[in-house]
């Protein structure tokens, strides 16, 4: 599996370093893992990618719930992932083919980005680990392992400061997330995949 398709595993859980400022000792309850993913309405930050080959990539994040993602990579690799209208794609300056789209539905994704996150449900978490200083929740699609797995690490606040991606070859990406603009206005343009192939395609 190549880099950007990683990046499609990995992208559901860039979803922000977030939380309250409550000092806690104890594992974060998968209730609460779910209340503050769907208390993110709004998000915009940046990002660093650690690929499995050790290459480094930053970027920005743009989060708008329900059903929207947009990661903006930084030069020299200048690529974009875009969740929007029920699809996934994948921006790659070097293809001539247009972007590479895949159903939202197939991905990691949509268990971050639906209405309703519930983790205690339909038996999507494989892991729940804590350390002493953060949570860890393993989390999979139960109907499709084969989409890969994904570890989001929560310190005690919460706040979600990285994920690592398992994909199907065993290969792992890790993200980690900066400090977070949370609430705001994000324009629905920068979701909109239609527009943004046309764009691309005037370069």
């Amino acid at each position: 599996m190549n880099t950007l398709r990683r990046i499609l595993l990995a992208a559901p859980f860039a979803l922000a370093a977030l939380g309250g400022h409550a000092l806690r000792a104890e594992e974060l309850s998968l209730s609460e893992v779910s209340n503050y993913l769907n208390g993110l309405q709004t998000a915009q930050g940046a990002f660093t990618q650690i690929a499995s080959d050790g290459t480094i990539s930053t970027g920005t994040i743009y989060i708008k719930r329900p059903g929207r993602i947009r990661f903006e990579y930084d030069p020299p690799e200048e690529s974009m992932v875009i969740a929007g209208g029920g699809s996934l794609a994948i921006f790659d300056p070097r293809s001539n083919t247009g972007a590479e789209r895949y159903p939202l539905s197939e991905t990691p994704l949509k268990i971050i980005l639906q209405n309703n996150v519930n983790l205690a449900n339909e038996r999507m978490v494989v892991g729940h680990t804590y350390d002493g200083t953060s949570t860890t929740v393993t989390a999979q699609d139960p109907d499709h392992p084969e989409y890969g797995n994904i570890r989001l690490v929560f310190t005690d606040e919460p706040a979600l400061r990285q994920w690592i991606i398992t994909d199907n070859t065993g290969s792992e990406t890790t993200m980690v997330l900066g400090d977070m603009t949370v609430g705001g206005n994000i324009p629905n343009r920068l979701f909109n995949i239609i527009a943004e192939e046309r764009a691309w395609a005037e370069r």
